[in-house]
């Protein structure tokens, strides 16, 4: 591994940046659905700035219970700390700990890096909500870490409307969608907002996501069996529905629904269609008011011709350089490389490395009116 560690800190040469770790994952047999995620959420800086923060807050408490969290936490700091810029390191205790977690994980077969990030961000998010819950119900045996470590708490009534806990990770990773429905017979319009940490397109031939986002978020039409029951009406109406992005995320995740099911083959089907997905993306199609715009920081790729075999990669963008994470190699690549993975213009293509899961983030703290 010396020559490959070599290798990428030449490629660097005297830019290599300062204090920055650049370090592969060891696979265990089937486990790159995990280490692609791990790259990509280690290169996504909020997330662990305030990761790294909360292990030096929690640290030194004793008794403190081994989770998901903690052993995500300890993973970034062996990496983060490390004296040599570039290498290999074993996520054994974190991969141990997530199939104690989680029975899905623990099979030799092919995972899905998707449901495998799904089953963390909302693990993460449980911890630190219990973790407040404690801290605000036994405020005299809360360390400062519980405070440092889940943000502000909002103070909950006694009456029915409670706010919900806003800890690091929401507000990271949480957005809100408007879901509107209209009654074509009264024109009531209702909304209805629901939370996401990442929003699921469907895919056509030779598009690109801005094309997604607009079919996202376009009008459909209730009919027929799918009539919408109004309220004011007291039956069911023919209806305009809509969703809409209400608060975009700082962190915005995208999942490219690569996988379809075929009725004639009575099995899933992996899409390998071209879409073409912006290092630069604007939010203007989706959203309520205002553009948002974003900057892609990292690639999850699926390479394989099904869903339920194959291989898992991540493109990572880091100090203004694009990196090759495959396992424990790692490699630096040209910004064009990156298009490479958009999917294939024709169906029988011998390319089946494909773009899966993209990784945005904000780009400023507010919306541009």
């Amino acid at each position: 591994m010396g020559a490959a560690d070599s290798k990428l800190e030449k490629a660097f040469g005297d830019q290599f940046p300062e204090g920055e770790r650049y370090f592969g994952l060891e696979n265990f047999g089937n486990t790159a659905y995990c280490n692609c995620v791990l790259q990509a959420l280690y290169f996504c800086i909020p997330f662990r700035e305030q990761l790294l923060e909360y292990y030096a807050n929690n640290k030194n408490i004793g008794d403190a219970e081994e989770n998901l969290l903690t052993c995500l936490a300890d993973l970034f700091m062996q990496i983060s700390s490390q004296k040599k810029k570039t290498g290999v390191i074993a996520p054994k205790h974190f991969v141990q700990r997530l199939k104690k977690q989680n029975e899905l994980f623990r099979s030799y077969m092919h995972q899905d890096a998707l449901e495998f990030l799904n089953f963390l961000l909302n693990e993460l998010v449980d911890i630190l909500e219990k973790e407040a819950q404690a801290a605000k119900s036994d405020p005299e045996t809360s360390s400062p870490s519980d405070k440092a470590a889940n943000g502000p708490k909002n103070v909950q009534a006694n009456g029915p409307q409670k706010d919900p806990l806003v800890t690091w990770m929401h507000k990271n990773f949480q957005g809100i969608l408007t879901n509107e429905t209209r009654c074509l017979r009264c024109e009531t319009v209702t909304a209805r907002d629901e939370t996401f940490f990442d929003l699921s397109l469907d895919i056509e031939r030779n598009s690109s996501i801005t094309s997604c986002l607009k079919n996202f978020s376009s009008t459909k039409i209730l009919n027929a069996k799918d009539k919408y029951f109004c309220d004011k009406c007291c039956s069911l109406q023919e209806a305009q529905k809509r969703m809409k992005i209400k608060k975009p995320p700082h962190i915005l995740v995208i999942h490219l629904k690569r996988y379809k099911y075929i009725e004639q083959l009575g099995r899933y089907k992996k899409l390998s269609y071209r879409v073409v997905f912006p290092l630069e993306l604007k939010l203007s199609n989706t959203m309520e008011d205002a553009d948002s715009e974003y900057s892609l920081f990292a690639v999850v790729v699926h390479v394989g011709s099904g869903p339920n075999n194959g291989h898992y990669l991540s493109l990572v963008k880091s100090h203004n350089h694009w990196l090759f994470f495959d396992d424990e190699n790692v490699k630096m690549i040209d910004e064009s490389v990156v298009q490479t993975f958009f999917g294939s213009s024709h169906e029988y293509s011998s390319n089946t490395a494909h773009g899966y899961i993209l990784f945005y983030e904000s780009l400023g703290n507010g919306n541009k009116s």
